[in-house]
């Protein structure tokens, strides 16, 4: 069975080394998201990038593969991401976010089968 209905992709770009009370922040944001009944949230490390500092972080230098660029992919209906939004404002220090409009197709077993 297919669902299909708009949502809203939040994507977040933060360091992996960034911290919320003693934990790594990207681990915060996705356990919250999940304490909020959120549809899904995504953790990719990246392999390389900056941010407005313009410093490079890279797994191709030893001494900078410690703090790379961490993008964390949220998607739920619009209403249920609006609060979602108010919350990251109070963990994120320094990152950036990305709200957009997207249509979603969703893959369910046929409860007749």
């Amino acid at each position: 069975m297919k669902v299909e209905a708009d949502a809203q992709k939040v994507t977040v770009f933060v360091n992996s080394t960034d911290q919320w009370h003693g934990r790594a922040l990207y681990t915060a944001i996705v356990q919250m998201c999940q304490q909020q009944g959120i549809a899904g949230a995504t953790v990719s490390r990246c392999t390389e990038g900056y941010g407005s500092h313009r410093t490079l972080h890279t797994t191709r230098l030893l001494e900078l593969s410690e703090n790379l660029p961490v993008r964390i992919e949220i998607i739920d209906l619009p209403e249920r991401i609006g609060p979602l939004l108010t919350a990251l404002e109070g963990m994120i220090g320094e990152g950036l976010v990305t709200i957009a409009n997207v249509r979603i197709l969703r893959f369910l077993p046929d409860p007749k089968t």
